[in-house]
């Protein structure tokens, strides 16, 4: 498959239009494992579920224009971008309509991704923190974002930022203690 998705990603940069829903196709499975992951406990985002962060996803990725996206790394990579997004701003939303109400608290553990994050406004926090973070190490945000939006492992991300996986590791245990003093601070 990996193969037939560079090719695919080749030609949707040659221009043709073809390749582009072909390319969606070609990369719809995964493209659902990595949302299934991100909404698996229900909890995180109860208005999206798998199958429509997928689909919203896919038309902000195509209405974004043209993609310059070279090979699967880089797709995968965007991809994970581009739910975050979705998930953000549905979140956004949510809390857009409760306003005025009770907004659960957000508590954070040794495990930044498994219980951080749980809830609407959990979710703003991380995206705000992630930003932050951005700002300091570009790297460790990016591993962060692939890691607890895209649902990829340590092996996965080195691979896509062409790093080794201790990197990923250190970069990760970094990142958390940032994003923990950043949220504590907020």
């Amino acid at each position: 498959m990996a193969e037939r998705l560079t090719v695919l990603l080749s030609r949707m940069q040659g221009g043709d239009r073809l390749a582009r829903d072909a390319v969606f196709a070609a990369a719809y499975q995964e493209l659902h494992r990595l949302a299934h992951f991100r909404l698996r406990d229900g909890g995180r985002n109860t208005v999206l579920n798998t199958t429509a962060l997928v689909h919203d996803s896919y038309l902000r990725l195509v209405q974004s224009g043209e993609l310059k996206i070279e090979d699967r790394r880089a797709f995968f990579g965007y991809a994970s971008q581009v739910m975050r997004s979705v998930i953000v701003d549905s979140a956004r939303a949510r809390l857009a309509e409760r306003r005025g109400g009770k907004v659960q608290k957000m508590t954070l553990s040794p495990e930044l991704a498994q219980d951080i994050g749980q809830d609407e406004e959990g979710i703003v926090k991380v995206h705000e923190a992630l930003l932050e973070l951005e700002a300091a190490d570009a790297r460790a945000a990016q591993i962060v974002q692939m890691r607890y939006f895209g649902g990829y492992g340590n092996e996965e991300i080195a691979e896509t930022l062409n790093i080794a996986p201790r990197t990923v590791q250190r970069d990760w245990e970094k990142a958390k203690v940032m994003l923990w003093a950043i949220l504590k601070s907020a």
